[in-house]
């Protein structure tokens, strides 16, 4: 593997629930830029379009997902060879799935902003945040736009990947050890919330094991139930409760 294996993608939906579908893709493959709407089969939610600007009406003659020509194509790119970079990989994932699109391997720039952000240095981590923290110069790239998004995230991977770079002898070692980091969940450093926002989470682990462990039994609660399965938090919890042990 090496770096004409990647596919740059990112998708605009409905929503963000279960049932919710894609209404925008877009995506860098070999150096070509692919970018369409898709008439989903369930409207556009009010908040994701204040997020993407992308009206129901706009999508109401456009064809749907399922059959299209990129829908053809990414299925027949997503091999055993190549690898989805996204961020916050596991959203496009998903949504990728539900229109039978499996991606064989992933990177998750996300993940990857969290693991080399060794002393937690980094504020935020989402996309745009990561844009102008790193100081990227990125032309055409209009924020919550799928083909922008894209250009802002194979800015922010390049980054990932010099850094990561000097650890490996190639390419190819960099790549699998960014899927295999991709595969694990996230050790979060910081609350971003609660009444430790902004402390780090082992020392509160130290001076208050007893907030982690409600926090815990809240996120565990939240998954049995069906609600979302916040599989970082639940780690990170985890292994900080063991340590205080």
């Amino acid at each position: 593997m090496n770096k004409s294996n990647l596919i740059f993608l990112d998708a605009e939906t409905t929503g963000k629930g279960p049932e919710d579908r894609l209404c925008q893709v877009a995506y860098k493959f070999n150096g070509e830029e692919f970018e369409s709407l898709f008439k989903p089969p369930i409207p556009i939610q009010v908040e994701a379009m204040s997020i993407s600007h992308i009206t129901n009406k706009m999508v109401e003659d456009k064809d749907p997902f399922i059959g299209s020509q990129m829908c053809n194509h990414l299925n027949d790119i997503c091999s055993e060879e190549n690898v989805i970079v996204a961020h916050n990989a596991q959203f496009d994932v998903e949504m990728l799935k539900k229109e039978g699109i499996e991606a064989k391997n992933v990177i998750d720039t996300l993940k990857i902003a969290h693991h080399l952000d060794k002393e937690g240095v980094i504020p935020r981590y989402n996309l745009q945040y990561l844009r102008y923290f790193l100081e990227l110069e990125i032309e055409n790239a209009v924020a919550h736009n799928a083909l922008g998004d894209v250009r802002v995230l194979e800015k922010v991977f390049e980054r990932l990947f010099q850094k990561m770079a000097g650890e490996f002898k190639d390419e190819h070692e960099v790549i699998q050890e960014m899927i295999r980091i991709s595969s694990l969940p996230i050790l979060m450093k910081k609350f971003p919330f609660g009444k430790y926002k902004g402390l780090k989470v082992a020392d509160v682990a130290k001076k208050d094991p007893g907030y982690l462990g409600w926090l815990l039994d809240e996120k565990m609660k939240e998954k049995n139930m069906g609600g979302d399965n916040d599989e970082n938090w639940i780690y990170t919890f985890e292994y900080y409760l063991a340590s205080a042990n």
